[in-house]
């Protein structure tokens, strides 16, 4: 393991984020701890807390939990002063079990972890297109996933409707449903159960065409940006905008923070893992990582098994050799890893 112990008189950092609150605590070379305190969510806040860890001697690193959610401003803060933020997950269970669960016990292991290198990962930034990107996929998740909730919610409420109803809509295909109960006309003043069926239908229609309308104006926006940041990775066979706003999410405004291409692969989850023991020499699948970012080299892997001939004779060799099919797709996923991480824009964002 790799650790980033500083020279001797230089602090290291951490912070246990939350909403309204930041636990700090500052140690030293070794690992002493040279003190703990809380602040603000705020940009005042941001700015005692640094003046805090410098009160102590040079920051060398700081720990923050949580750097794409609570702790992405302050992130971002101490980035902009020149400091090293790094990613630090929250402690397993067996350390929580051994030692308790406090914000400061927290906060002193996220700095303890930066010395001892258990974290390293450069975190992500916030500042740029691909945190517009991040936005847009956020709007575009929700708004799927409402809509297959909606068009499930009418699909129900033909199947139990009235024989009368139900006779004319349940052999429609989903547009042509959601057209015609876009349209019904009800009574205002109707409550009986024949009216309010229809009105029902009606306003899951209209949420779905509305849903619609709201998909294709971020489409738009998402292929846009996607494309004036990243040209070369969005032309790459089986990838496209909409996979490519997903890699780009997962790597951040700053893709150079990774330093090559296997922190690449270990990032997105595609990269062997080491599981020997005594004279068995083997790897296991990683099943960690970025589960979107794996998702996304699956969908490339797909479309290119289905179009490129390439993909599909070394498929076959690789079974040829006595791999199953499933171990084949995984070796693929990890050349793509490698071509794709080849493909990120390796700027700054400006």
């Amino acid at each position: 393991m790799t650790t980033m112990t500083p020279e001797p008189g230089f602090v290291t950092g951490g912070v246990d984020t939350h909403l309204d609150v930041h636990v700090a605590a500052a140690v030293d070379h070794l690992g002493g701890l040279l003190g703990t305190q809380s602040f603000p969510t705020t940009a005042s806040g941001y700015r005692q807390l640094s003046r805090w860890l410098s009160s102590f001697g040079p920051v060398h690193a700081v720990g923050v939990e949580g750097t794409g959610s609570y702790g992405s401003a302050l992130a971002g803060h101490l980035a902009a002063a020149g400091i090293e933020v790094i990613e630090v997950s929250r402690p397993n269970r067996q350390v929580r079990r051994r030692h308790g669960k406090t914000d400061v016990v927290d906060a002193i292991a996220a700095a303890r972890a930066v010395l001892s290198g258990q974290a390293s990962a450069t975190a992500k930034a916030h500042n740029g297109p691909v945190e517009a990107l991040r936005l847009l996929k956020i709007v575009q998740r929700s708004a799927t996933k409402s809509r297959t909730q909606a068009v499930n919610q009418l699909r129900t409420i033909v199947a139990t409707a009235p024989d009368d109803l139900r006779s004319k809509l349940r052999a429609l295909k989903t547009p042509g449903l959601v057209e015609t109960c876009a349209a019904f006309r009800i009574r205002i003043d109707d409550d009986g159960l024949a009216a309010v069926t229809r009105l029902a239908m009606r306003e899951l229609a209209q949420r779905i065409q509305l849903l619609d309308e709201q998909l294709a104006r971020t489409k738009v926006r998402l292929h846009r940006i996607t494309t004036a940041v990243a040209p070369d990775l969005v032309a790459r066979k089986g990838v496209g905008p909409d996979t490519a706003s997903t890699i780009l999410v997962s790597a951040g405004d700053n893709p150079h923070r990774l330093r090559n291409e296997r922190a690449f692969a270990s990032l997105a989850g595609a990269n062997p893992i080491p599981a020997s023991s005594g004279k068995t020499t083997r790897h296991r699948l990683n099943r960690g990582g970025d589960r979107q970012l794996n998702s996304a080299l699956w969908r490339i892997t797909v479309v290119r098994l289905a179009t490129d001939d390439g993909t599909r004779a070394y498929l076959e060799r690789r079974v040829s050799e006595g791999k199953t099919k499933i171990e084949a797709v995984r070796c693929i996923k990890r050349y793509l890893a490698r071509e794709i991480f080849a493909a990120l824009p390796q700027t700054a964002a400006g």
